[in-house]
């Protein structure tokens, strides 16, 4: 299941792409929305390529389908791998990966962080995908719905904290 989103930023590239790399906001970040168990394990950029891999504790923000009860836990631990690269002057391509563990689910995607003078807006594309027989679409649907929900929050805490 694949959904896209864009995340407009009235501030520069240079701006934003800082803020995903800077340690300090990541943790200013997490901790608005309640993430606990923050670890930054690499955090390397230059000017054509980067790679940030997070690792946290979050629960789940949207409410969980009956079916999938039996596996739910209060926290989760996630991991995410980012891979960045300078496309030109006004944009930079991310692949990503999540894995959170025992959920046996593919979650990637990609990101377009695209500047246009003081402003810029990241497009970000996810696929999720369960092969669990009989239950995979609930759970890639419920991952999903969790997945667009956490965005937007991490976009909301992202552009509160570029002020």
């Amino acid at each position: 299941m694949k959904f896209d989103v864009v995340h407009p930023y009235e501030a520069r590239l240079d701006t934003v792409l800082d803020a995903f790399f800077d340690e300090n906001h990541i943790r200013a970040k997490n901790e608005r929305l309640g993430h606990r168990n923050v670890a930054v394990r690499e955090n390397q950029r230059d000017d054509s390529a980067g790679k940030l891999v997070l690792e946290r504790e979050m629960t789940t923000s949207v409410k969980v389908p009956g079916a999938l009860s039996a596996f739910h836990r209060e926290w989760n631990a996630v991991r995410q791998e980012e891979h960045w690269f300078r496309k030109d002057a006004t944009e930079w391509h991310c692949e990503f990966r999540v894995r959170i563990d025992g959920v046996p689910a593919k979650i990637h995607g990609n990101m377009q962080l695209k500047g246009n003078g003081g402003v810029s807006a990241n497009h970000v594309s996810l696929d999720v995908y369960c092969d669990v027989p009989f239950l995979g679409k609930k759970i890639a649907q419920f991952l999903v719905d969790d997945m667009r929900y956490k965005l937007e929050q991490e976009y909301d805490a992202t552009r509160g904290l570029l002020r």
